[in-house]
C-alpha cells in the first residue's frame, strides 16, 4: 500500500509539474485523490472478511468474495464533461464544418440544447431503472445467518447467493430489487434472518450518437440518462440538417423507440426506457419547414410531419395573438408563386407545403379608440369612444369648473396633423439644404464665405429637424366649438383660465406678465425687457388662447388678451446669409407649428 501511495503522489506531482498541465482539471486531480483516499482505507477494514460492523458477531457467517471491496469501482468513467476543450491534434469544429449565417427564425425548440444540463448528474439511482448485467447489489442479511457482500449480476441477469442459488434480476426495476432477493432469500431461511438489499451503482453504457449533430461519435452516460442528455453531449442537432421531430432509438438493428421532441416541448412527453451497451441514436434529416415571422408568440421555422402540414398544427405550435385575425401564407405550388391571404378560422384547414412563409395579421377594423383630455377639467383624462364619434359627444362627458376653465378656447392636439407639419418642415429643410451645397461660386474668395455659410446652415438644420410640432387644431371661435369628427389619440385641450400674457423669443427677458387691457403689443415687449439685437420686430407671432397664430409689426394696434403668448422672432441677415428667403420661411412654419422661436 506504501508503494502505491508513493506511485500515485508521484504520478500527481508529474501532472502539476509538466508542460500539459493546462489540460489537466481540477476536477481530475480531486479523483485522484479520492481514489486514493478509498485505497488506503480498504486496507484499515476488514474488507476479506466482508462482514458489516453493524452484524452480530456471535452469529454463522457466509463467506463473502474477497473482491467485494473493488467491485463497487469496476466500470465506472469519467463523467466529467470536456465543455469543448480539444486536445491536441484534434480537430476543431472550424476546421470540418462548414460555417452557418445566424438565423432570422430560428427552429422551434432548439433552445432545449442551451446551458450545460449534461453536467448535472446526481449519484443515486432511478428507482425506474431496469436492471442490468454489470450492475453492482449490495446484499446484507444478519440474525440466524450472517452475509455480507456486493455481488454482479451476471450476462444472463442473475445474481448468486450462497446457500439460495441464482436470483433473477434482469429487467428488474430498482425500486423492487430488494422485495425480489428478500423473497428468494426467504424461501429458504424461512424464521429469524433479516435482510436488505441494495443497487449501489448501475453499469455504465456506451452509445453512439450519429446522424446531423454537430459532434457523432460514441458517448457513455447512465441507462437512465434521457435521450436529451447524450444529444447534448454530441452538441445537440444541427439547426439546418437535423430533425427534432424524427429521432430513432436503434438496439441491434431495429428501431426501438422514435422520439418527437416537440412532444416534449409542448406536453412534457418524453418516453421513459433505459439504454443498453451499444444503442445507437439517429438523428433524421430534417423534413419539410414552415416559418412563422410575425403575429404568433413563437416566431420560429417549424418542421411538420407529412399528416401534420395543416395550418390547424401550425397554430397549436405557433401560439398566435390574442387579436390575430387573418393569414397570410406565401410560397411555392407547381414550381409557381403561391400567396393566400384568409381568415384565422378558415386556416385551419389549409394544406401547408414546405417552404411557406406564414404571417398572422391583425386586420380587424378598429372600432373603439382613446380620446385623451389635458388642461383643466375635472374626472377622468382618457375616454373610449366609438368610431365616427364627434367633439360635442366627449365634451358632454367632460366635467369642468366654470370658474377655472377656459371652455371657449378648446383645441385639439392632432397626430395626424404633427406628421403632416414635421413633413412640410422637412421638406423645407431639405430644400434649404439642397440650395446651400449646389450654390454656385465665382471666386475664391466667395469660396470662403459659402463654406462658413453653409457650417451655420447645417446648424441651423440640425436644430430645425429636433423640433418636434404639436398638431394644433382650431376648433373654437369666441363661443362656438365645431364639432369635428375625432380621431384616435386625439388630445382635447381646455386651456386654464389665466390672467397672463406671456411674451419670448427675441427680446432681453421672457416672461409672464399681468394682462392689462389697456396695454398694446408694444407694452408688452417693452415690459419684457424690450427686443434684442437680432429681433425682427415687423414679425411678432401672436398665438391666441384657442390655438389661432397671427403675424404683427410691433406698431401695430392689434388687442392682446389673457392667456396670450407674445413671440419675436429672430431676423436673417441678408448681409450674411444667401439663403435668407428659405430660413425665414422654415422659421415662421416652426413657429406656427411648433410655438418656437427658433434662431
Amino acid at each position: 500500500m506504501k508503494v502505491l501511495k508513493y506511485v500515485i503522489g508521484l504520478s500527481i506531482v508529474s501532472l502539476l509539474s509538466t508542460g500539459q498541465a493546462v489540460a489537466q482539471s481540477a476536477e481530475q486531480i480531486r479523483q485522484v485523490q479520492q481514489q486514493l483516499n478509498r485505497q488506503g482505507s480498504a486496507g484499515t477494514t476488514n474488507s476479506a472478511s466482508g462482514i458489516n460492523p453493524m452484524q452480530l458477531g456471535m452469529s454463522p457467517t457466509l463467506p463473502a468474495s474477497a473482491n467485494s471491496a473493488t467491485r463497487a469501482s469496476a466500470g465506472q468513467y469519467n463523467n466529467v464533461p470536456r465543455n469543448g476543450m480539444v486536445l491536441p491534434g484534434e480537430p476543431t469544429i472550424d476546421m470540418v464544418y462548414p460555417l452557418q449565417e445566424k438565423m432570422a427564425n430560428p427552429p422551434f425548440a432548439a433552445n432545449l440544447f442551451i446551458g450545460g444540463f449534461e453536467s448535472e448528474r446526481v449519484s443515486s439511482v432511478n428507482e425506474n431503472y431496469l436492471i442490468a448485467p454489470g450492475d453492482q447489489i449490495s446484499v446484507w442479511m444478519w440474525g440466524a445467518v450472517n452475509y455480507s457482500d456486493v455481488v454482479t449480476v451476471d450476462s444472463q441477469g442473475n445474481i448468486f447467493i450462497p446457500n439460495i442459488g441464482p436470483v433473477q434480476l434482469m429487467n428488474t426495476p430498482a425500486g423492487q430489487v430488494n422485495q425480489t432477493v428478500t423473497q428468494a432469500i426467504k424461501s429458504v431461511y424461512t424464521n429469524d434472518v433479516n435482510t436488505y438489499v441494495n443497487l449501489l451503482t448501475a453499469t455504465p453504457v456506451s452509445l453512439y450518437v450519429s446522424g446531423p449533430v454537430l459532434r457523432p461519435g460514441q458517448y457513455a452516460g447512465q441507462a437512465t440518462d434521457s435521450v436529451l442528455y447524450f444529444l447534448k453531449r454530441a452538441g445537440g442537432i444541427d439547426f439546418l440538417r437535423g430533425s427534432f421531430r424524427n429521432i430513432e432509438i436503434i438496439r441491434n438493428g431495429e428501431t426501438i423507440e422514435a422520439i418527437d421532441l416537440y412532444d416534449f416541448v409542448t406536453n412534457g412527453s418524453l418516453p421513459a426506457f433505459s439504454f443498453q451497451d451499444k444503442d445507437v441514436i439517429l438523428v433524421k434529416p430534417i423534413g419539410s419547414t414552415v416559418t412563422v415571422s410575425e403575429g404568433a408568440r413563437n416566431s420560429f421555422t417549424f418542421e411538420l410531419k407529412g399528416d401534420d402540414m395543416r395550418g390547424q398544427s401550425l397554430v397549436n405550435y405557433a401560439k398566435p395573438g390574442d387579436f390575430i385575425s387573418h393569414v397570410s401564407v406565401t410560397g411555392l405550388r407547381d414550381e409557381s408563386h403561391f400567396a393566400k391571404y384568409t381568415k384565422l378560422d378558415q386556416f385551419s384547414d389549409l394544406k401547408l407545403h414546405a417552404g411557406d412563409h406564414i404571417e398572422f395579421k391583425n386586420d380587424h377594423e378598429i372600432q373603439i379608440y382613446p380620446i385623451n383630455i389635458a388642461g383643466s377639467f375635472k374626472g377622468e383624462s382618457r375616454f373610449m369612444v366609438e368610431k365616427g364619434a364627434r367633439l360635442h359627444q366627449v365634451l358632454s362627458n367632460v366635467a369642468v369648473d366654470p370658474a377655472l376653465s377656459d371652455f371657449k378656447n378648446i383645441y385639439l392636439l392632432r397626430e395626424s396633423v404633427a406628421e403632416q407639419q414635421q413633413q412640410i418642415i422637412n421638406q423645407a429643410l431639405d430644400r434649404l439644404e439642397r440650395s446651400v451645397y449646389t450654390a454656385p461660386v465665382s471666386s475664391t474668395g466667395e469660396g470662403a464665405i459659402r463654406v462658413q455659410e453653409a457650417q451655420l446652415i447645417s446648424d441651423f438644420i440640425a436644430r430645425a429637424r429636433q423640433i418636434k410640432p404639436l398638431g394644433k387644431v382650431i376648433v373654437s371661435d369666441g363661443p362656438n366649438v365645431a364639432d369635428i369628427l375625432l380621431e384616435a389619440n386625439d388630445t382635447i385641450v381646455i386651456p386654464a383660465v389665466t390672467d397672463l400674457v406671456h411674451v419670448g423669443g427675441e427680446v432681453l427677458m421672457p416672461q409672464s406678465v399681468v394682462f392689462n387691457q389697456n396695454a398694446t403689443l408694444e407694452d408688452y415687449v417693452a415690459w419684457a425687457g424690450g427686443f434684442s439685437e437680432r429681433a425682427n420686430d415687423e414679425r411678432i407671432l401672436v398665438i391666441r388662447a384657442n390655438g389661432m397664430v397671427d403675424f404683427f409689426d410691433v406698431e401695430d394696434d392689434t388687442p392682446i388678451s389673457t392667456g396670450d403668448q407674445v413671440v419675436v422672432l429672430p431676423r436673417i441677415d441678408a448681409k450674411t446669409l444667401q439663403a435668407v428667403k428659405d430660413i425665414t420661411q422654415v422659421i415662421y412654419q416652426i413657429a406656427v407649428a411648433a410655438n418656437v422661436a427658433l434662431n
